[in-house]
């Protein structure tokens, strides 16, 4: 039987955070691919003709061709437990990949070779180095002519404030991708291009640097390029250091082609070996190791209708502490309340399977009837509340409309449960019909997805009207403080769905202005205090 020790060792659970197109959702299928857990990959060329990725499972995610919810692929490959968090590559769907990203014991930085960091790769890195998450980085799409690779690296170094060790190193036959130099074994790793556009693993031939038998595999020119770089990475370059990778100051770099596979399979091995195994997390009563005895685990994302079929709710806690038992009896610390850990499942998307047990690094979903919040935390210990679960102020304000009215009733509980999800939040305001629902969002997608939800899983035809506020606070103080400022100028008094008061501005300058003027009598929040 194993030992907690054992099982929190060979923990491995990640996130790949991206900018939009830079293949984050090509490079997971390789990933399960090289794991074992599918056998056949499909390309992106003929995603949407075909077949979608494996992470992808939302109708609308397969007609647009882009992840839009977080997803949780988990399987086994060579001794390691996997935990591969899969995250939104669209910048409107930052809020769902930032709480991820607060489950992830580490990250994995994808760039396209051509344009290096970008916008929201910057803004995801970012995140990581406040919480001091290890990144690593994989340039991707090597497969095409890109920027000369040593100019990239001084960039993402100049514009990240990170320094990067390539650990492997691009093998180039003029502008063509061929192969890559494993700088840990001294190995050069040709690669034979296959005919089967990336849908199977990759074969190789691997030499040593200094194998007579190299030129004749690579070329001479290819082969004194490459000795002349490998000399000035060796001279120039940073050396490796492990604790400047556990605190985020030093991101190991990797170069490969997802598309052809070329390059994927030494980032994956390598990369479970250098990246942390779960690591003690902070809460309200210290610091709580995962081979602390007593179980414990937040929840992080919360799905509704992830089998339409069945109208299930799954709750994914990641565990933090101890072992998690199907059927035990724990404590929801921000209720008091007691919960049983019914039907836990592990997921590769989509796919379900039953779980008796697991242990700190894993993700397991857990049917919910309404009563888990994202932030919660569950335990059979006295270890105090996980923190630090993220939570954003909308930017964006729409008011639902409907056309029947027979169906408002759907409205208002999908309304409700995407809130719970983190989908949307939802706010009122008084009108001569009652209560009329207004959405916030961060980002204007997260509406799209909204209605499409909407109507494919609550039966609800909607609309929106678009209402021109930008931010939101939540406020705290006497009523008639509040509805006085609330009724100046360009902005408007809704509450929440526990009925706390929120102003929305229309204007940042508004609401700064309103901010500087009345902190005196009252309190302005960002999140719902």
């Amino acid at each position: 039987m194993s030992t907690l020790s054992e099982e929190v060792r060979r923990r491995r659970t990640f996130a790949i955070i991206s900018h939009p197109d830079a293949g984050k959702t090509t490079l997971t299928e390789k990933l399960l691919l090289y794991g074992g857990a599918v056998h056949l990959a499909g390309s992106v060329k003929a995603r949407r003709a075909q077949r979608h990725a494996t992470s992808d499972w939302m109708k609308m995610e397969q007609e647009r061709g882009i992840s839009v919810t977080s997803s949780v692929l988990q399987f086994d490959y060579r001794g390691f437990r996997v935990n591969l968090l899969d995250t939104p590559g669209h910048q409107d769907f930052s809020e769902d990949t930032y709480r991820t990203l607060v489950a992830a014991d580490s990250a994995v930085m994808l760039l396209d070779n051509r344009k290096g960091v970008e916008e929201q790769t910057r803004k995801l890195f970012n995140v990581c180095k406040l919480r001091r998450t290890p990144v690593f980085t994989v340039v991707n799409k090597c497969d095409r002519p890109g920027e000369d690779p040593f100019q990239l690296l001084d960039d993402v170094e100049a514009d990240l404030g990170v320094a990067c060790y390539p650990v492997t190193w691009p093998v180039l036959d003029g502008d063509r991708f061929v192969g890559v130099y494993d700088r840990r074994r001294d190995l050069v790793l040709r690669f034979r291009r296959g005919e089967d556009h990336g849908q199977s693993r990759v074969e190789t031939d691997a030499l040593a640097l200094d194998d007579p038998a190299l030129e004749d595999t690579i070329g001479a020119a290819t082969l004194e390029r490459l000795r002349e770089e490998v000399e000035l990475l060796d001279a120039a370059g940073a050396p490796y250091d492990e604790a400047a990778v556990r605190a985020g100051t030093l991101s190991p770099t990797f170069f490969a082609s997802a598309l052809t596979n070329f390059g994927v399979e030494p980032f994956f091995r390598t990369f479970l070996d250098l990246a942390p195994a779960p690591v003690p997390r902070e809460t309200t009563e210290g610091e709580v190791s995962p081979e602390h005895d007593a179980f414990s685990g937040f929840v992080f994302k919360i799905q509704a209708n992830l089998d339409p079929k069945h109208r299930d709710r799954i709750a994914f806690l990641r565990v933090c502490s101890g072992r998690f038992e199907a059927g035990a009896d724990v404590s929801n610390l921000r209720s008091g309340k007691p919960l049983r850990l019914a039907q836990p499942q592990s997921f590769l998307a989509r796919d379900r399977q039953a779980v008796e047990e697991a242990w700190p690094g894993d993700v397991v979903g857990i049917h919910d009837r309404g009563s888990l919040r994202i932030g919660d935390t569950l335990t059979d210990g006295d270890i105090g509340e996980y923190r630090d679960i993220p939570r954003f102020s909308p930017e964006h304000f729409a008011r639902v409309r409907i056309g029947d009215p027979l169906r408002r009733k759907h409205l208002d509980t999908g309304l409700r449960q995407l809130s719970e999800e983190g989908a949307a939040q939802v706010f009122y305001a008084e009108s001569i019909a009652g209560p009329a629902p207004i959405v916030g969002a961060v980002g204007p997608l997260q509406f799209d997805v909204l209605l499409h939800r909407l109507e494919h899983e609550y039966g609800v035809s909607a609309t929106l009207e678009r209402l021109p506020y930008v931010a939101a606070r939540w406020v705290t103080g006497p009523t008639a403080e509040i509805e006085r400022v609330a009724g100046g100028y360009d902005r408007v008094q809704v509450t929440d769905s526990r009925d706390r008061p929120l102003i929305l501005f229309q204007s940042t300058w508004s609401l700064q202005k309103t901010e500087a003027n009345e902190a005196e009598v009252l309190g302005f929040h960002s999140v719902a205090p």
